[in-house]
């Protein structure tokens, strides 16, 4: 075992705060990763206050980790010391279903350990990316392309696969119009990534207040979602509506932006139910979709299209003394827009 500075919470909504944790020793297939930025995802903060059900504590958050490897395990062949690479959501997986076979680790039917507030098969809790190092096996890291900086590919690592992969499930590309409802953490990749793959991109904001930066990520319409007149003009628009926002929207105006058998995909996730008419879907023979992570090949797919395409996330980098603040702010959604720690900060 090895020790490490972590940010950790004691219980539901408690402060984090500065600890040090244990990392396992090297198994044949690990990397240790010197972490050096590890993004803050909503989803953190869900975990942290339980508002998504029981949870795990002490608790050390994060999933979108950016590191150098520090040392690797005997039987390690993808990576060596040196190596630029990020983690995800996922640490391990049953490597024998079809899902995993298929490079769809997310559905591993044993079910796939999360990065934290989980438990491995060997019983032990895992714990997150708010920490100086963390010990994976070398099959859930991916490689970070040269062309990206750590800082700005750490949020990719849970956002970007969020947003990438409906995209290129359902489709979007040239002769495409996508919408992307809310311009956060997880919309303004959604923005970026759609038209790089050649959408045609509308942004479906509350106001214009951010209009300048959906037309700076590649968006070439922004509305807003509180003019009536909106839903109106847009009405039978859409190919594909990626909804990125934590909130209960009114379904059947939203799909009625949409073209016959289009389709709107949900990657926020709202902690109440949500309704719609089923007549909504029915006459356009329309879709109503949910989608999760990717896989780890997909992921990295992503990373080498973000490179290719100079796609990186926006963000505001933070020193660890600031995590608490940060939760505040993105609840209340002030942070353009991802907040990223510089984990060299915790516990100095």
């Amino acid at each position: 075992m090895s020790r490490t500075a972590a940010l950790s919470t004691a219980s539901a909504g408690a402060p984090l705060t500065a600890t040090t944790i244990e990392r396992r020793d090297l198994r044949d297939d690990d990397i240790t990763i010197d972490i050096a930025y590890a993004g803050i995802c909503h989803s953190d903060i869900h975990q942290v206050r339980e508002e998504w059900g029981s949870a795990i504590f002490p608790m050390v958050p994060g999933h979108e980790i950016a590191g150098i490897v520090s040392s690797v395990g005997d039987g390690v062949t993808r990576y060596q010391v040196g190596d630029r690479v990020g983690v995800g959501c996922m640490v391990d997986s049953c490597g024998e279903c079809e899902f995993c076979k298929d490079g769809q680790e997310q559905f591993c039917v044993r079910g796939a350990v999360m990065t934290y507030n989980g438990k491995g098969y060997d019983g032990e809790e895992t714990m997150g990316g708010y920490s100086q190092q963390v010990v994976v096996s070398e099959r859930f890291a991916v490689r970070i392309p040269d062309a990206l900086e750590l800082d700005v590919a750490a949020p990719l690592l849970c956002a970007g696969i969020t947003t990438f992969n409906p995209l290129k499930r359902w489709g979007a590309g040239p002769g495409t119009k996508v919408a992307v409802v809310g311009l956060g953490g997880l919309g303004h990749l959604g923005v970026k990534f759609a038209a790089a793959l050649g959408a045609e991109v509308t942004v479906l904001s509350q106001s214009t207040a951010k209009q300048a930066d959906s037309t700076r990520f590649g968006a070439v319409d922004h509305r807003a979602t509180k003019d009536e007149a909106t839903f109106e003009d847009l009405r039978g628009q859409f190919d594909l509506i990626l909804n990125t926002v934590s909130a209960n929207l009114p379904f059947d105006d939203y799909l009625a932006l949409l073209k016959p058998n289009g389709a709107m995909v949900n990657v926020g996730a709202p902690s109440e139910p949500s309704s719609f008419q089923a007549f909504s879907l029915i006459g356009g023979s329309k879709v109503l979709a949910g989608s999760n992570i990717g896989g780890i090949p997909q992921t990295q797919e992503m990373l080498d299209f973000a490179a290719e395409h100079g796609i990186a996330a926006e963000i505001e980098t933070i020193s660890a003394d600031q995590v608490n603040e940060a939760y505040d702010r993105v609840v209340a959604s002030d942070v353009r827009y991802r907040f990223v720690i510089d984990t060299a900060t915790i516990g100095a």
